[in-house]
């Protein structure tokens, strides 16, 4: 009688097992992928001349700050640079779906021109702003200024003048999380200027302290080192216990942008190396020790040293220090980030952050980083990779969900592209878009705000803040339960396939050694 074969049956059952088994362990873990981000509805203007043809004035560089006992209460703070300096703030009580612009009052015996403004909620809700005042024909930065308000930014005290120096340029503000009236003022210390430049190098970066809510201020310390003589951009930040740090650019030996070599005019970067630094206190400011985040920073464009492009840094919860920055090492323009695990001495990176094919050619740079409670990492920036003459611009924004060791898929804000060749100095092929975007983040969701030159022209150097919201969805997710049941029935499958196969194997390794033992007939 002939034997029935279990061979085939038996190879095919294995291999199925296999699969289920692969299969279920694959979806098991499948539910623990990252939220996923989408951009909510269209662009909206955030600065009320944004829809007026008659407004033409240059609205750039904003900080947005969010209310942190009030979530839906938003602030931005802006420089304007033509047809005249100025500042705006405006507010928004809903989100960030309507805003409204707040005036700032102007200092008794100041001449009324405003510039640089920066904003920082204290954790009580109080909201300080900051600005310098200008002084005479050639727009002279006079004095360091702090105004607070209790409702949100809907009205403002009276100033209270927290530099007595003029040559104040680059004031930024930041407040302790943990102490609503310990506010830090950080700012680059002028001595002598010429047209768009400083005369020679050694300007340091200053800072000085308020604990009393910004009524009465302490004496100035150094924050950047004397060494470095061609420090500028100082970016400020405090960490969960107090720490402050300073964030800031050593241009090294460039003359070209620092003494103004350049005269105002476009052409190629200086060609030698910045080195991007972070100073860091553990005492208010008193003392000051500093750590190189990268020494080999390769410039992308010339700049106006007055407002350079800034650097991003931005704390997490668990103290981690992120630090962004844009940087041509691979030929043209990519973001790049550092962090630094608190405690460690050791900055980890660079990371290649924009998700664009490497010497593409196409531009991606000035970078603004902001973490969320949850410990996720935002990052935005301006992003040429569609227009491949290098000219307008979109705005992109990438997470990490890993702490910067990986990022998401770019996800693109802008509605429209806008055109980068539109600002302060186009005539002059030196167009700036201002020294920074504006970002803020929660758990579920991060609102951008960046400079916007849609309606604007060469002519009329008429930029808008424009803004967008980014919504983070999580993943439908098994529970816990159901994901382990999954994972360990797929290992039982495919041990139970994987055990059909050595079977399988060994009853071939018989048959064939018995067909070989077999006599063959005579």
């Amino acid at each position: 009688m002939k034997r029935l074969s279990f061979g085939p049956l038996l190879w095919a059952l294995a291999g199925a097992f296999l699969l289920m088994g692969l299969g279920a362990v694959i979806v098991s873990t499948a539910f623990d992928a990252p939220p996923t981000a989408s951009t909510v509805g269209r662009n909206a203007p955030v600065n009320a001349g944004a829809t007026d043809a008659t407004d033409i004035r240059s609205n750039n560089s904003p900080t947005v700050v969010r209310n942190p006992t009030s979530a839906d209460n938003l602030v931005v703070a802006n420089r304007i640079d033509t047809p005249e300096y100025g500042c705006a703030v405006h507010v928004s009580l809903d989100g960030g779906a309507e805003w409204t612009d707040t005036r700032l009052p102007s200092p008794e015996g100041e001449e009324p021109k405003c510039f640089g403004p920066d904003a920082a909620f204290a954790s009580d809700g109080t909201l300080y702003v900051s600005f310098v005042t200008l002084a005479g024909r050639g727009n002279t930065p006079n004095a360091g200024w702090i105004v607070k308000s209790t409702d949100g930014g809907r009205t403002f005290s009276e100033p209270v003048r927290a530099l007595g120096r003029d040559l104040v340029f680059q004031l930024r503000l930041a407040v302790d999380p943990a102490d609503p009236r310990r506010v830090h003022l950080i700012w680059l210390q002028g001595s002598d200027v010429g047209f768009l430049k400083f005369a020679q190098p050694g300007n340091p970066i200053l800072t000085t302290r308020s604990e009393d809510g910004g009524s009465t201020w302490s004496s100035t310390t150094r924050v950047s080192s004397p060494d470095r003589g061609r420090s500028i951009a100082p970016v400020p930040a405090v960490g969960p216990d107090g720490e402050l740090y300073v964030l800031y650019l050593d241009l090294g030996e460039d003359q070209l942008d620092y003494e103004g070599a350049h005269r105002g005019e476009g052409g190629p970067p200086y060609p030698g190396p910045f080195s991007l630094v972070l100073a860091r206190s553990v005492d208010d400011g008193r003392t000051w020790g500093e750590s190189v985040v990268a020494d080999r920073i390769v410039p992308i464009d010339r700049f106006v040293v007055f407002f350079p492009p800034s650097p991003s840094v931005a704390v997490a919860p668990d103290g981690r220090v992120y630090a962004a920055f844009h940087d041509a090492r691979l030929g043209d323009p990519d973001v790049w980030l550092w962090s630094l695990a608190k405690g460690s001495e050791e900055w980890e990176g660079a990371t290649r952050v924009n998700d664009t094919p490497e010497r593409d050619g196409t531009w991606q740079y000035l970078p603004q980083v902001s973490v969320a409670p949850d410990g996720r990492l935002d990052v935005l920036y301006y992003d040429r990779r569609s227009d491949p003459d290098g000219v307008m611009n979109h705005v992109s924004l990438q997470s990490s969900f890993d702490e910067g060791d990986s990022f998401t898929q770019s996800e693109r804000l802008s509605s429209q592209p806008f055109s980068s060749m539109i600002g302060f100095g186009s005539k002059a092929d030196l167009p700036t878009l201002g020294s920074r975007l504006a970002l803020t983040s929660t758990d579920d969701r991060a609102l951008a705000v960046w400079t916007d030159t849609r309606a604007g022209t060469v002519e009329t150097n008429k930029q808008d803040l424009a803004r967008a919201v980014v919504t983070f969805a999580e993943p439908e997710r098994l529970s816990p339960a159901a994901q382990d049941g999954l994972r360990y029935g797929g290992i039982a499958l495919m041990v139970l396939g994987l055990g059909m196969l050595l079977v399988g194997l060994l009853g071939l390794i018989s048959r064939r050694a018995s067909t070989q033992a077999r006599p063959e007939s005579a």
